[in-house]
């Protein structure tokens, strides 16, 4: 069956799938801490509790964008994505300081592990639980253009290279002895989070500030663009962004003096034809027609919100 582009509530059950990995990992850590006592596990563990709570806000705001245009919000609520996404990055600072917290007392007063073997076991299946779940969600995110689905799969890809690190070090304490070494993995694991929490959040900024499409869209754009200048067609004043899901694309068409208002009509429609086939989640838009010289602009034209224009 295919997929409404304009509905997006599907999304939604991406996010319960996060929540049943972040639920299901944090019993899992949780355990391997309470066997080794591992300042290293418990760092991995707590992680997991902002996946949850990251899982949950990625829920709520993959509803809200899922909702239709009203008269309050005549552009939608993909924006609302861009939230979720903020918040996860803060939420993932928070746990890094939290195990650098927890990692001190370890420094100063190392302590010994205890069945090490059955819970590094038990944590490499919670990294492989997380792991499958990032996979679905990064290509999930990338095919449907949510930021929120992509910031929840390097979270949780994060969350895998983090546990890797602690099962590396916890090994290590086990066969070399030196017990120092297990907060030293926990600080490194904080340097590793607060990076990609960083990096997350920088992301949602950008996202809410309107930032420019992607280069690789803006290719595709323009190369649509070039084939009509070809024909002795100029256009000028291209601006685009991004939001949520929705990409905008706004630019001047020049045309030549003689041509008539419903010629360049007709021209309108056939780049936005165009476009939408470059662009293939673009959804069909309203035209509006206004003389005045001849030139006209086509502004706003949402690759996901179809709104159209050109006027003088």
């Amino acid at each position: 069956m295919a997929i409404d582009p304009k509905n997006r509530s599907f999304l939604t059950r991406f996010a319960w799938l996060s929540i049943g990995a972040a639920v299901l990992t944090i019993a899992l850590k949780s355990i391997a801490y309470i066997l080794t006592g591992s300042v290293g596990l418990l760092s991995d563990a707590l992680e997991s509790f902002v996946n949850l709570a990251g899982a949950l806000m990625a829920l709520a705001m993959l509803t809200i964008a899922a909702r239709p245009a009203d008269e309050d919000h005549t552009y939608g609520h993909s924006k609302a994505e861009y939230f979720a996404s903020g918040v996860e990055g803060t939420l993932i600072l928070i746990a890094a300081v939290s195990i650098v917290i927890a990692a001190i007392p370890r420094l100063i007063t190392p302590k010994p592990l205890e069945q090490v073997g059955l819970g590094l076991g038990i944590s490499v299946a919670a990294s492989l639980v997380n792991l499958i779940v990032a996979i679905v969600l990064r290509r999930a995110g990338k095919r449907h253009h949510s930021i929120t689905l992509e910031a929840n799969a390097n979270h949780l890809m994060t969350d895998v290279w983090t546990s890797v690190g602690v099962l590396v070090g916890v090994g290590a304490v086990a066969l070399t002895g030196w017990e120092r070494l297990d907060p030293i993995v926990a600080f490194l694991v904080a340097a590793n989070i607060i990076w990609s929490g960083v990096r997350i959040v920088r992301m949602s900024a950008l996202g809410l500030m309107d930032t420019a499409l992607s280069t690789e869209e803006l290719n595709k754009l323009q190369k649509v663009l070039e084939s009509y200048t070809q024909r002795g067609i100029e256009y000028h004043a291209l601006r685009t962004r991004q939001s949520g899901s929705r990409q905008f694309v706004s630019f001047h068409v020049l045309v030549p003096g003689k041509w008539t208002i419903q010629r360049g009509h007709r021209l309108l429609e056939s780049i936005e034809a165009d476009i939408r086939h470059a662009m293939p989640s673009a959804e069909s838009g309203n035209i509006l027609g206004f003389p005045q010289e001849r030139q006209y602009r086509i502004s706003e034209h949402g690759a996901n919100s179809g709104n159209y224009f050109f006027s003088g």
